[in-house]
């Protein structure tokens, strides 16, 4: 039994900086008190340069007001990392904290346990070769600014580098410091404007996204809107033109027709008023559920007296001869509901299953009180529903792909639906092909004393 409806951020880790200072090697350095013993903050210093005022958005790591550009210097070499470093500090007075580790392993762990906001990166490190580094690198902090370092001038390098994602590249032979900051400068600009244009495409995908699903769902409802409109035609058309043909034959043929042939012309055009009426009655009732005026107006009802007189009424105005056995099972029979939309639900059920089932093939209907709650089973002999129209089977306009020309507008289960709602209930459904369908609407149990 399937139940086919019912009615029923990562915080940035806190900035440690400048936890206290150390020497190093004779070198006078500020450190952090998250960094291990294995990496070096080489040089750290402070200016009133424009430089400290760049900042990433969308990125994991975002630049500290007044404060200096930190950055993460991958390099296997010390002499190397202490040129670098030379370089930054005597170079046009820009802030900087550099910290330094030797391996790429050390420098995926600062990337997991601090915020750096750009990374040099050395190209032959003990622990990885080549473009494989600056792979690593991207996916595990894809955000991050990233100037590549080697000591061959290849340009087929440079570009594959630039390509994989990298800001910049440069011999180190070949950098004095003006261009080394530089470097980082723009680097730090071009990854904060490509992640600024990347976020500006993704709003503008969602955009497009939204206003293309809004186009398509307005489609849809133009096109179930002439599909409705040919269909009520089509449904109003029939009953109008029995109504029609029976008042001409009474009319012309008045002294010719016998008394029985009056009583049938007479009971068709009663029928067709009939259908015309609750086709009309069905619109009216989805056009109120879908502006949310339904009302919703319960009163007290003896439940088993209901249901009698309603399959009575049923049996009188029907000509199939499919009996529909009932029986009851009740704790109580008075119960609060609203007897004109419960009337909906099980009017709409009980014709559907006598519709789609062999002439003759008995419906059961089972009225069930249990678990403060209203239980009316119908089961039926019929052609089934098909697994895939389950999910629309409640919206209106659609019909079961098997229905074949059994007549039909597609709105009955919709309204179904909307009285269930109403009732603040559920529906569940059991369906298969060619052996027949159950439904069970269940609806809260509420006793008025």
């Amino acid at each position: 039994m399937r139940q086919i409806w019912n009615n029923k951020g990562t915080g940035k880790k806190p900035e440690n900086y400048y936890g206290y200072s150390t020497e190093l090697e004779g070198l006078s350095c500020y450190s952090e008190a998250s960094i291990p013993s294995s990496s070096e903050v080489l040089y750290s210093v402070h200016s009133s340069s424009s430089f400290s005022s760049l900042k990433r958005k969308g990125s994991d790591s975002t630049m500290r007001p007044a404060s200096s550009v930190k950055i993460l210097l991958i390099e296997d070499s010390l002499a190397e990392a202490r040129l670098l470093q030379e370089l930054l500090k005597d170079s046009l007075g820009e802030p900087f904290s550099l910290v330094h580790v030797k391996r790429l392993g050390e420098a995926l762990n600062q990337l997991n346990d601090s915020i750096f906001d750009v990374v040099l990166l050395d190209l032959t490190l003990p622990d990885s070769q080549g473009l494989e580094s600056l792979a690593r690198l991207i996916e595990q902090v894809p955000s991050l600014p990233i100037v590549v370092l080697t000591n061959t001038n290849d340009d087929e390098l440079a570009i594959k580098a630039v390509r994989q994602g990298a800001q910049d590249y440069l011999v180190k032979r070949q950098v004095n410091g003006s261009v080394l900051v530089r470097s980082l400068r723009y680097a730090i600009e071009r990854k904060h404007n490509l992640e600024s244009l990347k976020a500006m495409n993704q709003t503008l995908e969602m955009r497009v996204q939204e206003r293309t699903d809004e186009l398509v769902k307005a489609q849809e409802q133009n096109q179930m809107r002439s599909e409705f409109v040919s269909m009520i035609s089509h449904d109003i058309r029939n009953p109008l033109n029995t109504i029609l043909a029976s008042t001409v034959l009474l009319q012309d043929y008045e002294q010719k027709l016998s008394a029985d042939k009056k009583v049938t012309l007479f009971q068709r055009i009663r029928s067709a008023s009939k259908n015309m009426a609750q086709l009309l009655d069905e619109v009216l009732l989805i056009g109120e559920a879908d502006s949310g005026q339904l009302q919703y107006q319960p009163k007290t009802i003896n439940l088993e007296v209901f249901c009698r007189q309603l399959l009575e009424e049923m049996q009188l105005d029907s000509t199939d001869e499919s009996p529909i056995n009932l029986s009851f099972n009740l704790s109580v029979k008075d119960v609060f509901v609203d007897p004109k939309l419960l009337r909906r639900i099980l009017i709409n059920l009980l014709e559907n299953a006598l519709k789609y089932s062999p002439q003759s093939q008995s419906v059961q209907f089972n009225v069930i009180i249990q678990d403060q709650m209203i239980h009316f089973c119908i089961q039926d002999q019929g052609i089934g529903i098909p697994a895939d129209s389950f999910s629309q089977l409640f919206e209106p306009f659609h019909r079961a792909k098997n229905v074949g020309s059994i007549p039909g507008t597609g709105l009955g289960l919709a309204i179904v639906k909307h009285c269930v709602e109403a009732h603040g209930g559920d529906i569940w459904l059991d369906s298969k092909i060619g052996i027949g369908t159950t439904f069970i609407v269940r609806l809260p149990l509420i006793q008025i004393s």
